[in-house]
């Protein structure tokens, strides 16, 4: 195919192709894309015929991506994330009067400790514009990224996709919140005796921490798992319960309570919380305005 045959070729049926890559679903694709269903089916009978591929093949109750497929958006998807850099570097961003929609993805500490300076910020320097959170994790970062749910995120991360950048915000402090009224801090003997309540995305009733217990041949006892750190702040209240939570989020779960946060008893590996975003955004004015305004506020 030369140049002028791309004029036969709309560059809107390319998105829809990559989404549906993302998705494998034509229902899903079709709510990504604010389009209806019957649209996405025959823009997928459309991208069959250019590319002379079935693309998508029914599998079960889903679809697969044929080996041809994936071929092609291995290489569509660098084309595209620099023609869409170049339209982003040909637009202007005044936050004054901008209405974007941004959609941040947020791990649940960073959202409850982190995010309503930010918010604040962002409603005060760019009024007009909406903001979409979504809940991710190390596990739905890459994704999310992927697929565009989200330009950016921050989160604790682990495996992400070759086009992400990186930027590390913090080192991850960790507090022992504690609603009991006892004089005096917390010795590793009263760590390991107490319950213990863990804020998991997943229901596990382990993590990082009793790895480094282990280090030292004790453990603790971990009685309760909830889904995210708002609980805890009428969970601990007078109980001997204790949770370890990062320090932002013990500051914000004390905050205008009788909550205490005591330094840890023993040392804890730290964790980096980064933010990621994709290549496809890098140099866009308005998500770069938007990562400056999240390092600003979420940074240690």
């Amino acid at each position: 195919m030369n140049r002028n045959d791309l004029r036969r070729v709309d560059l809107n049926l390319l998105v829809i192709f990559e989404t549906l890559m993302f998705e494998k679903n034509l229902t899903r694709a079709a709510e990504k894309l604010f389009l209806g269903q019957p649209a996405v089916s025959a823009a997928l009978a459309r991208l069959r015929d250019l590319f002379d591929d079935p693309l998508l093949v029914r599998n079960g109750r889903g679809f697969e991506p044929t080996a041809r497929a994936l071929a092609i958006l291995k290489e569509l998807q660098p084309a595209m994330d620099t023609i869409s850099c170049a339209v982003s570097r040909a637009r202007e961003f005044n936050p004054a009067t901008n209405r974007d929609t941004f959609r941040i993805g947020l791990s649940d500490d960073a959202e409850f400790g982190l995010f309503p300076a930010l918010l604040n910020q962002l409603r005060e320097e760019a009024p007009e514009v909406v903001i979409v959170v979504r809940r991710v994790n190390f596990l739905l970062m890459s994704p999310m990224l992927a697929s565009g749910e989200i330009s950016v995120g921050v989160s604790y991360t682990a495996e992400l996709p070759a086009n992400a950048k990186r930027r590390k915000l913090r080192e991850l402090k960790v507090k022992v919140l504690r609603g009991d009224s006892r004089p005096g801090p917390l010795t590793l003997d009263d760590y390991c005796a107490r319950p213990h309540a863990l804020v998991s995305f997943s229901g596990d009733l382990t993590g990082n921490i009793d790895n480094d217990l282990a280090k030292l041949g004790r453990s603790r006892r971990v009685v309760l798992a909830v889904p995210q750190f708002s609980g805890l702040r009428s969970i601990l209240a007078g109980t001997e319960l204790l949770a370890s939570v990062p320090d932002y989020a013990a500051a914000a779960l004390i905050e205008g309570t009788h909550l205490r946060a005591d330094d840890p008893p023993f040392p804890i590996v730290t964790s980096d919380l980064s933010m990621v975003w994709g290549g496809v955004t890098d140099n866009d004015p308005a998500e770069r305005w938007l990562r400056s305004k999240i390092v600003e506020h979420m940074s240690g």
